[in-house]
């Protein structure tokens, strides 16, 4: 007797939302992310039983309680060490690590480097805010000099920190960036973190509307976006302006913004391409500081890195493998013993 397959049920961003209240601020950016998470899951192909997300401290580390999906709210900075404990133990599982400034980059600081350069396969979103939200508006290690907040009444000394520029000095094989107020370009780059094979780090623009509102509403504001923002198209030229005016090219070693007015093509212009790693390092570090030519440079968002390089946990299974081979099983106390032995006689 034949079996007949049964079909796998169609999803719906509906079939990933949770009976739980969701409790953030209102207006809070964190909605809109949660609303594109939802619905780039059902496209993935992957069981909701087959996904993880694990959180660690802060507003949006609430994340998988609105998740129907499994996943665990765990502890401050450590999402990346509980995550790639979990991917390391159950590769087939689609695991994403939900934080923010203040836990990737503060308390969490060395566990999301550490994770980067071991590349295991996990999608990384941190939302920046560049505040501290959940403890009620101090400043976060993302927040710009001189920032008037309870922790810092005269203005905060610190240099704040870059996450992407981290990043990709971490070696991450997978950087981009994008924004809670840019819905489709917000579930484009969820797709593409979602592909990559290996730590995709993606950086979503966050606006806590009680203790940082306004934050990046140059780049969301009708008005200022097109000339504030640069969206990154594998293989097209850096081109930018309401109407597509500016580009960007290479003068010697350096960016330049140029007037698009007849005088230069769009064939001079910086073509950009996600792999090559030396012209990201310029693109993570592109904010607002004017270059040589008095103009400012836009913000990039997109794709600015990524490449190919083994996971963590497949070259851990391979050397499981490899040993077993070659040695049979282990034998626990002759490893506890170790090789730097000697008799006292």
């Amino acid at each position: 007797m034949s079996e007949t397959a049964t079909a796998a049920p169609v999803l719906t961003a509906k079939d990933f939302a949770t009976d739980q209240e969701v409790r953030w601020c209102p207006g809070c950016g964190d909605y809109s992310i949660l609303a594109q998470v939802q619905k780039v899951m059902p496209t993935l192909g992957v069981p909701k039983e087959n996904i993880a997300i694990i959180s660690g401290i802060g507003c949006s580390s609430r994340f998988p309680y609105y998740m129907n999906t499994f996943g665990m709210h765990s502890i401050h900075g450590r999402a990346t060490a509980i995550a790639s404990g979990l991917k390391a133990s159950r590769p087939e599982l689609s695991v994403w690590i939900v934080s923010g400034d203040g836990d990737s980059m503060s308390i969490g600081g060395n566990h999301t480097i550490h994770l980067l350069r071991r590349n295991i396969n996990v999608n990384m979103l941190v939302f920046n805010n560049q505040i501290y939200g959940l403890t009620k508006g101090q400043y976060s290690p993302t927040s710009e000099q001189h920032k008037v907040t309870k922790s810092s009444p005269f203005g905060s000394i610190d240099h704040p920190f870059n996450p992407l520029a981290l990043a990709l000095g971490a070696d991450a094989t997978f950087i981009g960036r994008s924004m809670d107020r840019d819905p489709k370009h917000l579930q484009y780059m969820l797709n593409r973190a979602a592909a990559h094979n290996g730590t995709s780090f993606l950086e979503i623009y966050q606006n806590c509307n009680i203790f940082n509102d306004g934050a990046y509403e140059i780049y969301t504001e009708k008005a200022t976006k097109a000339d504030q923002g640069l969206y990154l198209e594998h293989g097209k030229p850096l081109v930018f302006g309401s109407n597509q005016q500016f580009g960007i090219k290479i003068e010697g070693m350096r960016p330049v913004v140029v007037d698009l007015d007849g005088s230069v093509s769009l064939e001079d212009l910086w073509i950009h391409d996600e792999h090559d790693f030396y012209k990201a390092q310029a693109l993570v570090r592109m904010f607002d500081d004017p270059n040589k030519s008095g103009k400012h440079f836009p913000r990039p968002f997109g794709v600015f890195y990524q490449t190919d390089r083994a996971c963590y946990e497949d070259d851990m299974a391979l050397q499981i493998e490899e040993t077993i081979a070659s040695k049979g099983k282990g034998d626990l106390d002759k490893l506890i013993r170790g090789k730097e032995v000697w008799e006292i006689v």
